[in-house]
């Protein structure tokens, strides 16, 4: 045995390693800024795309700045200050007991003066993380847009949750009744009451996983809805004309 030869060539394959490993520890950190812009923007996107703004990625930021007009951070019906909303952490707050999470919720106002909720969601799917944004019209009840999106779930089944044919179902829908939180429920077809859409066929466990999704997050958002909303609004001011009436 050439001892000599295999001690080099056990030395050049140590150096090699240790260099290679230093080339992607470098690119990694040279590359993390890039990609956490990118995750910055694409979550900008999907929360614009909850209001039907679909835009770039270059044009996220600009997009984003416009319509988005407030940004809150919530515990029950209060504001959480020294907070930001946009680096919340969802899937370490659903954890959580509602009333203890930091809850972000986003504010757009449009052209109109018209303004709509946007709630962040996290959940289960059948094989993992499932997240998305469904966006309230003023009287904080009526589905105005919803966006969902997965890492694992599975192709031409579970995976349709992000597509059209699924999102498309959400808008007008109520999530409250009168002042009861109901959420939606997400049917094995058949779907016909106003807090109702149809599941996907043959992505029973993804669909549920939205329903329960729903229901878990918008439980740290409905008192700040009850106090804050226009249909609330309306039915104290109602409540003071039938007080006046009788």
């Amino acid at each position: 045995m050439d001892v000599n030869k295999n001690s080099y060539t056990f030395t050049f394959a140590a150096i090699m390693v240790v260099v290679v490993a230093a080339i992607l520890s470098f690119a990694a950190t040279s590359l993390k800024p890039m990609q956490d812009n990118n995750v910055r923007l694409e979550k900008m996107q999907n929360i614009l795309s909850s209001i039907n703004i679909e835009v770039s990625r270059e044009e996220a930021e600009e997009a984003y700045a416009k319509y988005i007009t407030e940004e809150l951070v919530l515990q029950g019906s209060k504001e959480v200050s020294g907070v930001a909303a946009f680096d919340v952490e969802m899937s370490k707050e659903v954890v959580k007991p509602a009333e203890e999470r930091n809850a972000p919720l986003y504010i757009s106002t449009n052209e109109k003066g018209e303004k709509y909720f946007i709630i962040p969601l996290r959940g289960k799917g059948l094989w993992g993380p499932i997240w998305g944004y469904i966006s309230l019209e003023e009287n904080g009840s009526t589905i105005y847009g919803a966006t969902f999106d997965h890492k694992t779930e599975t192709p031409g089944l579970g995976a349709e949750i992000k597509t059209p044919m699924f999102t498309d179902l959400f808008p007008g829908k109520e999530i409250f009744d009168g002042n009861e939180f109901k959420g939606i429920m997400v049917m094995k077809g058949n779907a016909s009451g106003e807090h109702q859409v149809n599941g996907i066929s043959g992505g029973t466990i993804t669909s549920v996983g939205v329903q329960d999704m729903i229901t878990n997050c918008m439980k740290s958002y409905t008192a700040y809805l009850k106090e804050n909303s226009v249909a609330t609004q309306g039915n104290v001011e109602d409540n003071r004309v039938a007080t006046i009436d009788q």
